[in-house]
């Protein structure tokens, strides 16, 4: 994991930074062709902080530090409102603002970016950021009537029709993906800043979690809803299921409430076992599942495997059945298999079911970033060190 982290990241130290424009390119193809006029996400680019704060925290590499302050700057100056709060969904190659919408899914993530770099380097700058869209989120998206939090607004916090966060998701307006990233930045930024407001929604997020999203029969998360939480789609996501596994047990261990950390421990290892059962032979999962067709989406996408590498781990620490820790060794098997690219860098962004690549997707884009299998990475050093450590 120490390998492939410095292997993965040198892809993005390499081949990335925007020389001419500032911040980072905004898409580089399968083939590693650069697209220079691409506009830039702030999704992408709140990843790259998050990924190499982490990085630098773990190793204390100069260079990572580089490129983590790098991405800082870059969204304090492109992306950042300064009239309204909140942060652009895209800019321009140049940086200028191209779509000015406030994604709530992108405001978490620049949380979970500014935050990760606080705690590199005490930066109080981006500890002011993280709080500053903290209190943007409470004050335009969350709902008082249901709870939980609405998925996009205009510029000015304004109601939008189209809520979507991308053209493949339903037109709800909560969605489980967009609480899952809420629930890992506010998790991250209470260990940044323990404030009894971000406790108390931190703690409402991992109930909504426990009482909403995850279905509770089965073990996997509904992914789309109504304002009151009528679920709208019956769709299973085998990789946001095993991610989730994890991230709300870490929510829940950060808040520190025993028996809240108790009652999210039985659900992580439930999600577990439901996804442990959609494993195929080779060690990978399947993108999706339409349960009122029967219908899957066989490809297989990076994402996935570097978060069932973590969520299986986490199953193996819970249990100590070695079935898990098999688990969690053979996405990784799958991934230096069919996912690594040893010879162009970084993951591929996936394969077809007949395990050819797939080339026409990204190598760096709008969705397309290191932060999954950096942290899939750094997630399996920090518990393999925590066991030479404590024996557990």
């Amino acid at each position: 994991m120490e390998a492939e982290l410095e292997r993965a990241l040198a892809f993005w130290v390499g081949h990335t930074p925007d020389h001419e424009h500032g911040g980072f390119v905004g898409q580089i193809d399968n083939a590693g062709k650069v697209n220079h006029g691409a506009p830039k996400g702030s999704v992408l680019n709140a990843r790259i902080l998050w990924t190499f704060s982490a990085a630098y925290r773990h190793t204390g590499k100069e260079g990572y530090l580089a490129m983590a302050t790098r991405a800082f700057d870059y969204l304090c100056t492109s992306f950042l409102d300064p009239a309204h709060g909140g942060v652009f969904w895209r800019v321009d190659a140049q940086g200028r603002p191209l779509d000015t919408r406030k994604q709530v899914y992108a405001l978490a993530f620049t949380v979970y970016g500014m935050s990760e770099f606080y705690l590199a380097t005490q930066n109080e700058k981006a500890l002011e950021i993280s709080q500053g869209l903290f209190r943007w989120i409470e004050r335009h998206s969350y709902d008082p009537g249901h709870g939980g939090y609405l998925e996009a607004f205009g510029r000015a916090g304004e109601p939008l029709e189209d809520l979507r966060l991308s053209a493949r998701d339903r037109n709800d307006p909560k969605t489980m993906n967009t609480h899952l990233h809420i629930l890992e930045a506010y998790a991250n930024l209470y260990r940044a800043w323990p404030d009894p407001l971000l406790a108390e929604k931190l703690r409402d997020l991992i109930e909504v979690f426990l009482d909403r999203i995850v279905d509770q029969k089965i073990g996997h998360l509904k992914l789309f809803f109504a304002r009151d939480w009528a679920s709208t789609a019956n769709l299973i996501s085998y990789g946001h299921d095993i991610e989730a596994s994890w991230l709300l047990q870490e929510a829940a261990e950060v808040l520190g409430d025993q028996e809240l950390l108790s009652r999210v421990k039985e659900t992580a290892l439930q999600m577990a076992q439901a996804t442990a059962e959609a494993l195929l032979p080779d060690g990978s999962l399947y993108h999706e599942l339409d349960m009122d067709e029967n219908h899957y989406d066989k490809h297989r996408e990076w994402w996935v495997s570097a978060e069932a590498m973590v969520g299986f781990l986490n199953a193996y620490g819970l249990t100590g059945q070695e079935e898990f820790l098999r688990h969690s060794l053979n996405a990784w098997r799958f991934a230096q298999t069919y996912l690594l690219d040893l010879e162009g860098g970084e993951w591929r962004w996936g394969v077809h079911d007949d395990y050819s690549p797939m080339d026409k997707e990204d190598k760096v884009g709008f969705w397309k970033c290191p932060y999954h299998n950096a942290r899939a990475c750094l997630e399996v050093i920090h518990r393999c060190d925590k066991v030479k450590r404590t024996g557990r």
